[in-house]
């Protein structure tokens, strides 16, 4: 599909090279004022971030619906051991049998934020980190290894989770406010609605609640989408012979499974945090991560942390490689 494209994006050019011929000199001097623009120093420094953005907003507008249902599984039971077990499906009817079929897609203005904000600024930095790290590869006649791959994709994630924090927070109040008695929910109209809602009565502190566990989610995350999806296409490039296509789509699929793995228990944890109100008692039901670690493995037992991971990657695959296959084809269009 991705060689279709581009063959496509080829032969539009070379079309409209033929159609202007006749203005040669015009034509000149537009093409060079385009590729002039794309490669500006400032524009190649943004490039990458750029591109990471539309990437991942495109990929939440997929897998929204998934996402919804991930969140629902991971606040099923709170501070119980047993009950009946929250699955795909059961959710999918409640979400559905309490509203209807958009009801899915509730908090996606948070999720395009959260992306805009987040995906921006992860793949932004991976890639100008990765950029970098090739270059002193180069200069002293090595590659870049997978130490360097993880410590690029560990950095980036950080840095991206503490600024998308309060996006974050704003997607999962949204998509647990149904879940609310009707005369305790917010009803938010929109992310702007829910962040200046939850910072007049919470406090501004309060959007980067959950910022330690978003943080390290975001840093296993990214060691196992990005990290991973590196190393592995530089592997199938070196030992296989598929084709591009096959080889990103394989890698994707790497990556999502390493990602889930490693981030599931933290992104629980950060969903548990994100969700919480104060009691009657004016008390937070947990305290801190470690906290919320503790209390969820004493009631709810230690396998809790991984409740829904087919779900989670479900979710997590296809996000990865949506978002990595358009950075990739957007990387292409803009070189």
């Amino acid at each position: 599909m991705s060689n279709t494209v581009k063959q496509a994006a080829e032969a539009a050019r070379s079309r409209s090279s033929e159609v202007m011929g006749t203005a040669k000199s015009v034509q000149g001097e537009t093409v060079a004022v385009a590729n002039d623009f794309l490669h500006t120093p400032w524009m190649r420094a943004a490039l990458p971030f750029i591109n990471g953005g539309l990437s991942g907003m495109v990929a939440t507008s997929v897998v929204q619906p998934v996402d919804m249902i991930k969140v629902r599984i991971q606040l099923a039971g709170e501070g119980k051991a047993g009950g009946p077990r929250a699955t795909p499906l059961s959710v999918t009817r409640e979400i559905l049998a309490s509203g209807k079929a958009s009801d899915l897609y509730t908090g996606l203005s948070a999720g395009l934020l959260r992306q805009a904000v987040y995906t921006t600024a992860r793949i932004g930095f991976f890639d100008t980190f990765m950029t970098k790290l090739a270059v002193r590869a180069k200069n002293k006649g090595q590659t870049v290894g997978f130490a360097e791959r993880a410590t690029a994709g560990l950095s980036a994630g950080g840095l991206a989770a503490m600024i998308g924090n309060p996006a974050d927070l704003a997607l999962i109040r949204m998509q647990s406010d149904g879940l609310r008695p009707v005369a305790e929910r917010k009803n938010y109209k929109s992310v702007i609605d829910a962040l200046s809602s939850i910072a007049k009565s919470e406090g501004v502190g309060a959007l980067w609640a959950g910022a330690a566990p978003t943080v390290v989610r975001a840093m296993a995350l990214n060691f196992g989408q990005l990290a991973f999806f590196s190393e592995a296409k530089a592997q199938l490039k070196t030992k296989t012979n598929w084709s591009s296509n096959a080889q990103t789509l394989s890698a994707s699929a790497v990556a999502g499974f390493f990602a889930s793995f490693f981030s599931l228990p933290f992104d629980f944890v950060k969903t548990r945090l994100q969700k919480q109100n104060k009691g009657p008692d004016g008390k937070l039901p947990y305290k801190s991560m470690v906290d919320c670690f503790a209390k969820v493995a004493k009631q709810e037992g230690i396998l809790r942390f991984y409740r829904g991971f087919g779900t989670y990657y479900v979710r997590i695959a296809p996000h990865a490689m949506v978002t990595l296959i358009v950075a990739d084809y957007l990387g292409w269009l803009t070189k």
